[in-house]
């Protein structure tokens, strides 16, 4: 395959752009010069504006100024020689993208280590301006090019000489080698880099969603795919930073709607936790908070819920499945409680004692001290409730009396 340069009347160099004039190129003008601008996101160019071309078909039509379209029809059709020189341009753009161009640098940019009276190579700098380009522009190109004759895709710059054709890789690995972004070589493009190769994705796609925030925002919000992917990303981050989880957590805590939503899947999460416990351990706590084995039967329940339970899809509701689950359990374990007059008996005196415990916490954290006038603080009910409480405990007391073994 053979790239050259050609002059190509309809190129527009870039707003920013330096005009080639004689006294920039070098030399006097002719009629088959012309310079190469990088096509870019605000100076797209067409291969013929570039000047990427392919040798003409040496033909007599194509020699008179037209071309003959090789179609399968019998009368083949005249297309005139710029659209057919167009086309072919358009053939070697397509198969080899952005190495035609970096092929222009590579052969006419002088390579670190030569001086410039040893090769008719110019300096970046210089090709730059001969271009209408920044420099920073060629060498984006020219690191490129470095990188793939590293890895022995193409020749080294010094086995280059200006004007010389070498075959060129495919188009889509060009973007494994190039990137048009400034931020691609700062700490954060180069952290976003290696998570999009760890991705299996091109750098260049990561660094520009990174630099387009809004664009970002503007797809999570129309796109529910997007946004999803955008949760699970989130959530692989949460685990290795701690300043988002803490300002994920504060935004949760400041958001009703979110601490709404929070509050039930916790409530859901640990019912499930409860019939999983069943199904995993065999055990089972009971209302009063006392640890039983679980019948055999109460454990095939517990799994036939948390079966369809573990068969629902990520983004479908559990709540409804987790509700039902538990409510049959938890009758299921009373029912287990009251069919067995040991545990049913157990029951009781744990539920008592929990009453119990409850109760003495809430009373010894009742207390005066603190109080400096007590007819600051005193109301009527509060001594009428305490007197209440006084008998309702004397009333226990008295009964439990009954059936102490002392008296």
């Amino acid at each position: 395959m053979s790239v050259t340069t050609a002059h190509s009347a309809s190129a527009v160099p870039p707003a920013d752009a330096t005009p080639a004039t004689p006294e920039t190129a070098g030399g006097a003008p002719s009629q088959d010069e012309g310079f190469w601008v990088e096509p870019g996101a605000s100076d797209a160019e067409t291969p013929a504006q570039a000047g990427v071309a392919v040798p003409a078909q040496n033909s007599g039509d194509e020699a008179a100024g037209t071309a003959v379209d090789d179609g399968d029809d019998a009368d083949a059709e005249v297309v005139d020689e710029q659209v057919a020189r167009d086309a072919r341009e358009f053939g070697v753009y397509a198969r080899t993208g952005g190495w035609a161009f970096a092929l222009k640098v590579a052969r006419s940019v002088r390579p670190g280590g030569e001086l410039a009276g040893e090769t008719p190579k110019v300096s970046a700098k210089r090709f730059a301006e001969l271009a209408g380009c920044s420099p920073e522009r060629v060498m984006r190109y020219y690191k490129a090019w470095d990188k793939a004759a590293d890895d022995g895709m193409v020749p080294h710059f010094e086995a280059l000489a200006p004007g010389e054709e070498v075959d060129l890789p495919d188009s889509d690995v060009w973007l494994s080698y190039y990137s048009s972004r400034n931020s691609a070589t700062s700490d954060r493009g180069t952290a976003i880099t290696a998570a999009a190769e760890a991705e299996g994705i091109r750098p260049t796609k990561a660094l520009e969603v990174a630099e387009n925030p809004t664009a970002l925002r503007a797809a999570i919000l129309a796109d529910p795919s997007t946004a999803q992917a955008a949760r699970t990303a989130l959530l692989d981050r949460l685990k290795e930073d701690p300043s988002l989880q803490t300002e994920l957590a504060r935004d949760i805590a400041r958001t009703d709607e979110l601490k709404k939503a929070v509050a039930n899947e916790t409530q859901a999460a640990s019912r499930i936790g409860y019939v999983r416990q069943i199904v995993e351990n065999g055990q089972v706590k009971t209302p009063a908070g006392q640890v039983i084995d679980a019948p055999a039967e109460l454990r095939a329940e517990a799994e036939r819920h948390l079966s369809l339970i573990d068969e629902l899809d990520e983004d479908e509701d559990t709540g409804e499945w987790a509700t039902e689950a538990y409510d049959t359990v938890k009758e299921l374990v009373v029912q287990t409680v009251e069919a067995n007059p040991e545990l049913r008996v157990q029951e009781r005196r744990t539920k008592f004692y929990s009453s119990l415990q409850k109760a003495t916490k809430v009373f010894e954290e009742l207390t005066l001290d603190d109080a400096v006038d007590l007819d600051a603080i005193y109301e009527d009910d509060m001594l009428q409730r305490l007197e209440e409480l006084q008998e309702a405990l004397n009333t226990c007391i008295a009964a439990l009396r009954k059936v102490s073994p002392g008296e």
